[in-house]
C-alpha cells in the first residue's frame, strides 16, 4: 500500500579546507583547475545559496556536515609521528601528496556518500543507507566512516531506518554510491525501480571495460548493495555504462543521465545497451510510463556535455512538470544553451531550466547533483529523523554566520600544513555539530 512521501535532498556542506588539489584522475575539470587559488567561504556560501533556493521552493532540504580536514590521523597510520603541527610539516615535506589527499574537502560531493533505498522498495520496509567505501581514490577511501556516523547520527531510529557498512575496500568492490544510482517510480511512496550503473565487471576479464580512465563502479558492488538493502528483481535494474562515455570524462553515472520520478534524461551515449536498459526499467516500472528524454549526439556533443555538466543537474519535481537546476557554465557552451532553449518547449515532461552558480564546486568537478545525497521518506519517517539538520530560515542564517566566522577567503596548496588551518577546522566542526545537534562524529572529538 502506497503511503505519501517526499523526496529529501541532503548537500553537502562545504569544507573550510576546499581547495583545488587535482586529486581525481578522469574528472577532467578537477585535473583543469590544479593548484588554482580557492575560496572556501565563497564555495559553502555558494552551497548555502544553492539549499536555500530550493527549500524556498517547498523542497524538504537538509544539510550535511563536512568531514574533518586534514585528517591527521591517516597522516599518522601512514607513519608520521609527532604533535599535529609537526605531523602537518613532515608531511608537506616528504609527501606533499598525501597532505593534499588528507586535505580534500571531497565530502561535500553527497552524491557519493551513500546509496539509499526507500522503505517502499526495500523487504523490511525500512529506508536503508550503505555509505560508499569510494576505493577507486585515496583521498576519497577514508570518507565512509564519518559519513556512517553523520548517517547514523541524523536517520538514528531503527524501527525506520538500517545502517550497513561500506562495501570491502577493495577494487572488485569499488562502489561511488548514489552518483551510479537513481530511482525511477510512479509516486515516491509507491514501490520504484532502482537503476544501479556500474563502469565494469570485476570478476569478468572478457566483458566491456574504458581503456582510458578507470572505471570506479563494478557490477559485483552495486549488486552486493541490492541484495544488503532486501531489494527484489522487480526493483533493481543493472546497467553498464558506456566506456566510451567514462573514457570521455563521464566519470560517474551523474556526468551523463539523471532521473526522477518517472523521468529519465540522458545522452544518448550513456549506457552500453540503451535499449536493453530502457526495456528493463519500463518492464519493472508500474503504475506509470517511463519518460525518456533523449539527448543526441548531435545537439550536445558528449565533450560539450562533460564540460557543461549538463547532466549533473538536479531534477526536481514541480506542480507544472520537471525543473532541471543547471549549473551556470550549462549557459556559457552554445550547444548547451540552444538544447535547453529547445527542450522546455517541447511539450515533454521538463518543463522549466534554472540556473544555480556552483562554481567553486564545479571547479573541482561536481555540479549541482553531485552535492546532493536523495532520500525519500514518508510523513513517519520524516518525524523519526534528526531534524536539526533540515533546512531553515534560522538555520540558514546560523550557518551563513558560522562560515563567515570560520572560513577563509583564499586557500592554497601552501597552506595546507598551516597548523592554524587545522585548529580553524577543529573549532568550526565542534560549533557545527553543536548547531546540527549530530553529538560527537569526528576524531578529534572522541
Amino acid at each position: 500500500m502506497s503511503q505519501h512521501a517526499v523526496e529529501a535532498n541532503f548537500d553537502g556542506l562545504v569544507g573550510p579546507t576546499h581547495n583545488y588539489a587535482g586529486l581525481s584522475w578522469g574528472n577532467v575539470a578537477s585535473k583543469s583547475n590544479v593548484n588554482a587559488v580557492s575560496n572556501p567561504r565563497e564555495a559553502a556560501l555558494q552551497g548555502l545559496a544553492k539549499m536555500k533556493r530550493l527549500a524556498d521552493r517547498g523542497y524538504v532540504q537538509g544539510v550535511l556536515p563536512p568531514h574533518e580536514r586534514p585528517h591527521v590521523p591517516t597522516l599518522r597510520r601512514l607513519g608520521f609521528t609527532g604533535s599535529d603541527a609537526e605531523v602537518l610539516a613532515s608531511a608537506a615535506r616528504k609527501a606533499p601528496e598525501l597532505l593534499a589527499a588528507v586535505s580534500s574537502a571531497s565530502a561535500m560531493w553527497t552524491a557519493n556518500a551513500a546509496t539509499v533505498s526507500p522503505s517502499a522498495d526495500t523487504a523490511d520496509h525500512r529506508v536503508h543507507f550503505t555509505p560508499a567505501n569510494l576505493g577507486a581514490k585515496f583521498h576519497r577511501s577514508i570518507e565512509h566512516v564519518v559519513t556512517g556516523r553523520a548517517l547514523k547520527a541524523i536517520f538514528s531510529d531503527e524501527g525506520y531506518f538500517a545502517h550497513h557498512p561500506a562495501l570491502p575496500p577493495v577494487a572488485q568492490f569499488g562502489d561511488e554510491g548514489a552518483a551510479n544510482h537513481t530511482r525511477l517510480c510512479a509516486g515516491y511512496g509507491d514501490p520504484g525501480v532502482e537503476l544501479f550503473v556500474y563502469g565494469r565487471c570485476a570478476f569478468n576479464d572478457a566483458a566491456p571495460a574504458p581503456t582510458r580512465y578507470p572505471a570506479r563502479q563494478t557490477l559485483e558492488a552495486s549488486r552486493a548493495i541490492a541484495r544488503m538493502h532486501g531489494l527484489r528483481d522487480r526493483n533493481r535494474v543493472f546497467a553498464q555504462q558506456n566506456p566510451a562515455a567514462i573514457d570521455a570524462g563521464v566519470f560517474h553515472n551523474d556526468v551523463i543521465a539523471v532521473g526522477n520520478g518517472n523521468t529519465l534524461f540522458y545522452h544518448e551515449l550513456a549506457f552500453l545497451d540503451e535499449a536493453a536498459v530502457l526495456a528493463d526499467l519500463r518492464a519493472r516500472l508500474t503504475g506509470t510510463d517511463l519518460h525518456a528524454v533523449r539527448v543526441s549526439s548531435e545537439d550536445v556533443p558528449l565533450e560539450d556535455a562533460v564540460a557543461s555538466y549538463l547532466f549533473n543537474s538536479q531534477l526536481l519535481n514541480a506542480p507544472d512538470g520537471m525543473v532541471l537546476a543547471v549549473p551556470g557554465e550549462c549557459r556559457e557552451i552554445a550547444s548547451v544553451s540552444r538544447y535547453l532553449d529547445a527542450l522546455v518547449g517541447d511539450g515533454g515532461p521538463i518543463t522549466s531550466v534554472e540556473v544555480f552558480d556552483v562554481k567553486q564546486s564545479m571547479r573541482n568537478g561536481g555540479g549541482p547533483a553531485c552535492l546532493r545525497l536523495r532520500v525519500v521518506l514518508t510523513d513517519d519517517e520524516r518525524a523519526a529523523l534528526n531534524s536539526g539538520v533540515i533546512l531553515t530560515d534560522s538555520l540558514y542564517e546560523r550557518l551563513t554566520a558560522w562560515v563567515e566566522a570560520h572560513y577563509r577567503d583564499e586557500l592554497t596548496q601552501d597552506d595546507l600544513a598551516d597548523p592554524m588551518l587545522l585548529d580553524e577546522v577543529h573549532k568550526a566542526l565542534d560549533e557545527l555539530t553543536g548547531i546540527l545537534g549530530l553529538g560527537s562524529i569526528y576524531d578529534f572529538q572522541l
